[in-house]
């Protein structure tokens, strides 16, 4: 059997056509297809048969429908041809084809459950499913790079509309069903354009984008697909005229101006950038390269190299891999030659410090350099896949067709590289690491490029750039003494000529015989020449220090993370910030560390290396470890003041006092910790591996804990489940078993995210299991809400509903009157997926009067807003008004800026529920506004709500 609601509804049976009696006949009929293989309530098919109110029979007349159709059914059922007879036949003596033939051949029933109605298809066809289906296809292709055959499953998906959907019934219910079909095709068409432009059918385009335009003038994607075939086949005048039209509707009409992307379409037309991108709006241009390297010198037959792995004359991905020992230049090289290059690469570069020889902490993960070049290309957080190789299939379908260099930093090995490497003939990446690679070399073609230590005329054109010409050659030999002693190394040779430069009164000559009479070298630069020992350079900078520079200089090589704070230098020093502020100033006019942003200082892995080893010479192991414990509690308490400003509800754990000299982070406001803990994270999740290897124990659960919700938030996956699963090993050593059942917490929540289903809800099991051993009912009630959520996401409701109520009842028993509030709202939160309204209000309304006496105006607001959904739903069009605006208010209090947008959006769909049109229009502009000002994707949905306001 065959349904067809992608035009007017039609029916085809194997006996032909099938006719249906009757509007009411058909508008059942179409409210079930709508909802295939899902329950349908009977007062919803009520509202789908009745435009006005409904008469006193309506129940029993809508019964009486669905028995016909029915009837209907089974009619056909009973009607097989032989040929479907033979083909059973043909399977008797199979069981497993058997089954398939059974299932394949399964007539569409209607079966009643509880108050509701659900038409399974069975073996029938609906050609709103196989629409679904070819796009979900043309999703796959498109993210695996397979544009053209993406867009070709598009076009067959969009042959089977025959007009709008379910055209010619009528009634709300059926018609909100029709605009939500409508809308999913005019996304495919706008979705198959896009790809079609990306193959560049500009031309072939232009016809069929300006009807699209005539009929839907106020669509900016249409607007922009037009403005690029037009622009690409060398009309730019009609491309220009295309946007001043759609200008002059939105101000005239709406009183809005077109969205960011289309503006910057525009002026790249002005200006006519063949570079703009082909497929619509413009996209984001990364630009992600560091500061060029000031005074850089010599390596100029490496950048002549560099310069012919150009794109243009090469037909394969060109990696350029750089490799050298540590400190002889090659990020320096690769930088000065990506900005003398970037010009070739119009849409973009992209830069990671892959971390791979670090003397403290992991490598970077594949997955999470990617998650940072999916943010710098713009991808939405919620588009961004979990699995590596999804994110990195991704990756490469975004610059497929792009010109961008990409920049590896310090990699590993090729494992950690691969997953990076772009697909594009047109991309460059040049990658930099202490290894050869040899397998990129034989497996991807990379072209290596080997650094050694400057030659005599480089190390000399170096001091030259920094010192002069005229204070070179007054003491030539000095100069020779300088450069052998520094073995040519150019770190070496900078941190040189930063001591002759901020001396300028020394002679050249005094400054080697200070090289010539240290003693020692660092481990990775030794040799069995005398005159290559490097850390002779190091010891004379150090040895210029005062004692309190030398003191924190020697312990920064304690410090985990790729950079420090002064709070954080201060508390690993046992000082207050103003106490630590003239040493660490002292130790960067010293080139020993960098001040590479504004409060935060960084060294390099050799300096790192120099101060660790004086730390071991000098400092007492006691007196080391003591400084670890402050730098640890530092960040422990800080994490934990944050993550109050996050969550001021959430339970709370037991920290112990910090130690004497411990400066704590404070916060102004939830936006001063949120950009806390984005900027600290690195070097959080680096305390973590530090506490636990260095015996800390308690701080590495406890920091995995203060970091859990931050994490979850900004969707950091993969480091929350590594810091959860190094803070569950951390609180077993202990014995403690709070800990573990925290950290299996963590770790259930963040599998849930990963989509690992059977060992996120074993992990939550086990937190269970320990949350009981210690007592912790709050701890056990936190746990069903986890899985409450966790089975509301795969649709089991009751069973989500079940957990929710545990929840609230664990709350109860504990006196945790902020939880129970939460619980009710929760409870209130599933019942209406269940479409239990009524049954939501009352548990929605005890919820909000608990969170007003607690003063919780966080769960307050949220309440407000699940009150506002369950009235809405109900048609009490002035509650639900009223419970919208009193969430938006609170939120608008808070600074909770996208909950308010978000709830805006839904009080407009109320007002337009009523026709209060200048409401919602008011509603959604406001939406739209703070929604732009965040650069939040949800924007382009709520601006096509205006839009609406103004379609024929």
């Amino acid at each position: 059997m065959e349904f067809r609601i992608l035009g007017s509804l039609e029916v085809s049976a194997s006996r032909g056509p099938v006719r249906l009696v009757g509007q009411r006949q058909r508008r059942l009929l179409a409210a079930l297809l709508v909802n295939a293989d899902r329950a349908v309530s009977l007062d919803m098919l009520v509202d789908a048969v009745w435009d006005e109110q409904p008469p006193s029979t309506a129940r029993r007349q809508v019964q009486n429908s669905i028995s016909a159709l029915r009837r209907l059914l089974a009619a056909d059922a009973q009607n097989l041809t032989a040929g479907d007879q033979a083909a059973r036949d043909q399977t008797a003596e199979d069981p497993a084809a058997e089954d398939q033939a059974a299932a394949d051949q399964a007539a569409p029933t209607i079966t009643v459950e509880a108050n509701a109605y659900r038409l399974r298809l069975g073996g029938a066809d609906l050609d709103a499913r196989r629409f679904h289906a070819h796009v979900e296809e043309a999703q796959r292709l498109s993210t695996a790079g397979a544009l053209d055959a993406a867009a070709a499953e598009l076009r067959a998906g969009l042959r089977l509309w025959r007009g709008p959907a379910l055209d010619g019934l009528t009634g709300s219910v059926l018609t909100a069903a029709a605009t939500r079909l409508d809308e999913q095709r005019r996304a495919a068409i706008e979705d198959c354009l896009e790809l079609e432009l990306r193959l560049g059918r500009h031309a072939e385009l232009v016809g069929e984008l300006t009807e699209l335009v005539a009929m839907h003038p106020l669509r900016e994607r249409l607007v922009g697909q037009l403005m690029t075939a037009l622009h690409r086949s060398g009309r730019q005048l009609d491309a220009l005229d295309a946007y001043r039209q759609l200008r002059n509707r939105l101000a005239d009409g709406l009183g809005l101006e077109p969205g960011v992307r289309l503006r910057e379409l525009h002026t790249s037309i002005l200006k006519d950038d063949d570079e703009e991108e082909a497929a619509g709006p413009p996209r984001v241009v990364p630009a992600q390269l560091p500061t060029d390297v000031a005074g850089f010198t010599g390596r100029a037959d490496h950048l002549k190299e560099l310069g012919q792995l150009l794109p243009g004359g090469t037909t394969a991905v060109v990696i350029s891999a750089i490799a050298g020992t540590a400190g002889v230049g090659k990020t320096a090289l690769a930088i000065h030659w990506g900005h003398q290059v970037r010009q070739h690469f119009p849409d973009g570069q992209l830069y990671v410090n892959l971390r791979g020889f670090h003397p403290d902490g992991p490598p970077v993960h594949p997955s999470e350099a990617l998650r940072g070049f999916l943010d710098a290309l713009d991808v939405p957080p919620g588009r961004i896949p979990v699995d590596l190789a999804e994110r990195s299939a991704l990756y490469r379908s975004l610059l497929a067709d792009r010109r961008v260099l990409v920049v590896l930093d310090n990699a590993r090995d090729a494992d950690q590289v691969r997953p990076l490497l772009p697909g594009s003939r047109s991309c460059l990446v040049v990658l930099t690491s202490r290894n050869l690679l040899s397998g990129l070399v034989a497996a991807e073609g990379a072209r290596p490029v080997l650094l050694d230590l400057f030659d005599a005329a480089e190390a000399y054109q170096m001091l030259a750039q920094r010192l002069g010409r005229e204070r070179l050659a007054a003491e030539p030999a000095a100069v020779d003494e300088i450069i052998a002693r520094c073995a040519r190394l150019p770190l070496a040779l900078a941190v040189a000529a930063a001591r002759a430069a901020t001396h300028p009164g020394f002679p050249l000559a005094t400054l080697a015989a200070e090289l010539r009479a240290a003693q020692g070298g660092l481990d990775a630069f030794s040799s069995s020449d005398p005159a290559t020992d490097v850390r002779a350079v190091f010891s004379w900078s150090y040895r210029q220090l005062s004692e309190p520079a030398r003191r924190l200089f020697q312990l920064l090589g304690t410090q985990p993370g790729p950079d420090i704070t002064v709070p954080a230098a201060g508390s690993l020093a046992g000082l207050p910030a103003g106490e630590v502020r003239p040493p660490l100033a002292e130790l960067a006019a010293a080139r020993l560390v960098s001040e590479h942003r504004p409060g935060r200082y960084a060294f390099h892995d050799l300096l790192r290396a120099y101060a660790t080893e004086l730390a071991d010479t000098f400092d007492t192991a006691a007196a080391r470890r003591e400084a670890l414990h402050r730098l640890l509690d530092h960040y422990l308490h800080s994490a934990c003041a944050a993550d109050r400003l996050l969550d001021p509800h959430r339970d709370p754990i037991s920290v112990p006092a910090a130690r004497p000299g411990v400066t704590a982070e404070s916060y102004a406001d939830l936006e001063h910790a949120m950009s806390w803990f984005t900027t600290e994270l690195p070097g959080l999740l680096a305390a973590v591996d530090r506490a636990a290897e260095a015996g800390f124990d308690g701080h590495a659960w406890r920091l995995a804990w203060a970091m859990a919700y931050f994490l979850e938030r900004r969707g950091h996956w993969e480091p929350w489940a590594a810091a959860q699963r190094t803070a569950l090993v951390a609180a077993r050593r202990l014995g403690d078993r709070a800990g573990q059942a925290h950290a299996y917490r963590g770790l259930g929540r963040v599998h849930v995210h990963l989509g690992r289903v059977d060992e996120a809800f074993a992990y939550l099991r086990q937190a269970q299991h320990e949350y009981r051993a210690v007592d912790d009912l709050a701890g056990q009630a936190r746990v069903h809400f986890d899985l409450c959520w966790f089975h509301a996401r795969q649709e089991r409701h009751e069973r989500a509903l079940d957990h929710a109520r545990q929840a609230l009842e664990l709350f109860r028993t504990a006196g945790n009157r902020s939880g129970q509030a939460r619980a009710l709202n929760t409870v209130a939160w599933v019942r209406n997926y269940l479409g239990a309204y009524e049954q939501s209000l009352v548990a929605g309304e005890q919820a909000l009067a608990l969170h007003q006496e607690i003063g919780d105006r966080d769960g307050e607001a949220d309440t407000w807003d699940t009150l506002g959904h369950a009235h809405h739903h109900l048609d009490h069009r002035r509650e639900s008004v009223t419970c919208y605006l009193r969430a938006v208010e609170l939120y608008r209090d808070l600074g909770a800026r996208w909950r308010e947008a978000d709830t805006l959006t839904r009080l407009g769909d109320a007002h337009h529920a009523v026709g209060a049109i200048d409401a919602a229009r008011d509603a959604w502009r406001r939406a739209v506004a703070i929604l732009d000002e965040l650069g939040h994707p949800d924007a382009d949905a709520v601006r096509t709500k205006l839009r609406a306001l103004l379609a024929p």
